[in-house]
């Protein structure tokens, strides 16, 4: 299966402190139906997935067309990448998913209003989770992200417990990836990974308990020794990214070659060959000394 992550633009209804487009990208604005449709259509001749995300998809005025003519063009799954603050609108989601979305990935950061809304830069706690459950009523599958920040990395564990009793079908937790607004904002939302190990992993139990699927992503295997089945990135798709005004053909060798990094010491770790490493950033502004390479057993 190949997915083709399609940015419809960059306009938004949150202002994330953590956002990795940043709030440059907003001068872009969002993409035209027609030009949409052009991509859609390019992106139907290898992919079977498609992602509409942003920026924030929902608040097109035209995204129930765009996803009625992806159905058209014979996608198999159709995800909402979103806020999954429109979600709180029963007409909306009735609307959308008679068009053909059929699989949505919504983010939660926050196991409260006041975290998550601090995080997001607006009052959408209580909208996403309306949202979230809005859609599990309709029976529709709900795949959720959580931004792993300095903020929240603490309270991981009941993220992952409300992400439960709201019957999310998975719930990923990724570490945040220092560009855009989270690299201005570096100090205040960039926590240490070492310290956020343990809470991940309680936070991975809490799916296990409950017969969740729950993945981290972004967190190298030395940091999840015990856990390496919850990596996602050993399970990550083929995907072609629809940037603003240019392709990633293929965004498993980009995010390796140049997202990620690998320090000296990972060539004596026995995950080498599968692990990405983190993102760049983070040994760039504190080191490899967290990263201890795991070895075979003699």
């Amino acid at each position: 299966m190949k997915k083709a992550d399609i940015k419809t633009g960059f306009l938004c209804n949150n202002n994330c402190l953590f956002c990795v487009q940043g709030p440059e990208k907003k001068a872009y604005g969002n993409k035209n139906t027609k030009d949409l449709k052009v991509i859609i259509k390019r992106a139907a001749k290898d992919c079977d997935i498609v992602v509409f995300t942003g920026g924030e998809p929902t608040i097109r005025r035209d995204l129930v067309e765009l996803v009625a003519y992806a159905k058209k063009l014979g996608f198999k799954t159709i995800q909402i990448q979103s806020n999954g603050r429109m979600f709180a609108y029963e007409k909306f989601c009735h609307e959308i998913i008679a068009a053909g979305a059929n699989e949505f990935g919504l983010a939660l950061h926050g196991h409260t209003a006041k975290l998550h809304d601090y995080l997001t830069g607006a009052e959408s706690f209580r909208q996403t989770v309306a949202g979230i459950m809005n859609l599990k009523k309709m029976k529709q599958a709900v795949i959720t992200n959580t931004v792993i920040t300095k903020s929240n990395y603490r309270h991981l564990p009941e993220i992952a417990k409300l992400l439960v009793s709201l019957d999310v079908n998975s719930f990923q937790f990724a570490f945040v990836h220092a560009l855009g607004a989270a690299g201005k904002n570096f100090d205040k939302i960039v926590p240490r990974m070492s310290m956020v190990a343990p809470y991940a992993k309680k936070a991975l139990d809490v799916g296990k308990h409950f017969k969740k699927t729950a993945t981290t992503e972004a967190m190298p295997y030395c940091m999840l020794a015990g856990y390496e089945e919850c990596i996602a990135e050993a399970s990550m798709p083929m995907m072609k990214i629809f940037d603003q005004n240019h392709v990633v053909a293929n965004y498993t060798k980009a995010r390796i070659v140049e997202g990620k990094a690998k320090g000296l010491g990972c060539v004596r770790c026995m995950y080498n060959n599968i692990c990405e490493g983190p993102w760049r950033e983070y040994p760039q502004a504190f080191g490899w000394d967290e990263f201890k390479p795991i070895l075979k057993e003699k």
